[in-house]
Formats: structure tokens, sequence, C-alpha cells
């Protein structure tokens, strides 16, 4: 009866392994993609700290586990409702990218260290402005969808700890791409000079306008053929 016990918890601490792992690479594969919010993660730890660049990571990652819950739990209510005001937000999105552009393309890198160095740096405020600027894309979820699709990963709201299993996988897969991404940076960062940041922050910026000119380009087009 003990061996039967024993044998049961080995397999369902196997079983729970397996599940983080899976929702550990489904976590840390959608974080790769360098879209605006790693442009975001590079320009902050290259002008203010490698904590910083983490910080604003985390905020990301979080705002993609909260539409990892939603596709996972197929919460329907909340992805028709996307569906039915796509453009919308995709419009929102587009123009908060922008601003983000704007904002990292102005900015001065001497105002930058000059401020860190007398206020030193607000991480919470790093956190969540990155979370905002993410959770403004909640297209995100149908990247979740189709890779749980296509893995076979499906989330049963009847097992919550199999669901929070996964759901902390992603999480700490998200965050582990950030903490890899800001520490590569910081690792080069004293190579880089007053000059180098401020064309870094020009090149930055006309990222994320290319990305939002490329990002609604394609919108256009799928909605002509259409």
């Amino acid at each position: 009866m003990l061996d039967c016990q024993i044998a049961e918890l080995i397999y369902f601490c196997e079983m729970l392994f397996s599940l983080f792992i899976q929702g550990l690479v489904v976590g840390f594969l959608v974080s790769v993609p360098l879209g605006p919010i790693g442009v975001l993660v590079i320009q902050r730890t290259v002008n203010k700290s490698r904590n910083a660049g983490l910080f604003s990571g985390m905020g990301a990652a979080t705002s993609d586990t909260f539409y990892a819950i939603v596709a996972g739990f197929s919460l329907t209510i909340i992805i028709d409702f996307i569906r039915q005001h796509q453009m919308i937000f995709q419009v929102f999105g587009a123009l908060i990218l922008l601003t983000l552009g704007f904002y990292i393309f102005f900015k001065n890198p001497v105002h930058d260290l000059r401020r860190n160095k007398r206020r030193g740096t607000t991480h919470f405020q790093d956190y969540i402005s990155s979370f905002f600027i993410t959770v403004a894309n909640p297209l995100v979820i149908f990247v979740f969808l189709a890779v749980f699709a296509s893995s076979g990963l499906v989330l049963n709201i009847r097992e919550p700890d199999h669901a929070l299993v996964i759901i902390g996988g992603v999480f700490i897969g998200a965050c582990s791409w950030w903490f890899t991404l800001s520490g590569l940076v910081s690792l080069f960062k004293h190579r880089i000079n007053l000059r180098v940041l401020w064309w870094f922050n020009k090149s930055a910026g006309i990222m994320v306008w290319l990305f939002v000119l490329v990002t609604m380009i394609v919108v256009i087009t799928k909605n002509i053929q259409i």
C-alpha cells in the first residue's frame, strides 16, 4: 500500500514537473521575438541599469502570463470581445507604440544619466509602464492559443493545480528570457559611450516606428484580401 502511494506521488511530481517545463518553454519562446518591448528593455538597460531592463521585462512577462491564463482557460467572453473589436485594439496599440517610439527617439542620454545619479531609478515605474504597453496588445492571446493548440498543452480548469504549474512555468520562462537579454546587454554596456547612447536611442525609436508600420501594413493587407 505504501509503495503504491509513493509510486503515485512520484508520478504526480513527474507530471507536474513536465507541465512546468512545457510552460517554461512556451513562455520563453513567446518572449524571444525582439519586438518593441525587447527594444525598450535594451534601451533601459543601456541608459539606466540592468535592473531597470529586467523589471521592464518582468512587466511584459506579467502581461504575457495574464493573456496565457485567458487563452489557456478558454475565456471565450474576453476572446470574442477582442475578436469583435480587433481593429480598435490594433489602432490603440499602434498609437501607444508610436508614442513609445517618440519618447525613446527624443530621450537625451545625458539627462537620463544625471537624473539616475541624482535620484536613482524607480523599478516599479519600469515594471508598470512595460506591463501596460504589453497589455495594450491583447492579440497576444491568439499567439498563446496557437501555441497551446499546436503543442497540445491545454489548461483544464477542473484541475487548477495543473493550470497553476503551467502558468508558473510560462511566467518563469518569460522572465528567464528578459533576465538573459538584460544580462547580455549589461555585459557589454561598459563599451558604450554617450555618443553611442544618443545614436542607440534614435535607432531604437525608429525600430519601434518600423515595427508599427510593418504591422499596420500587414493588417491593412489582410483586411483588403478579406
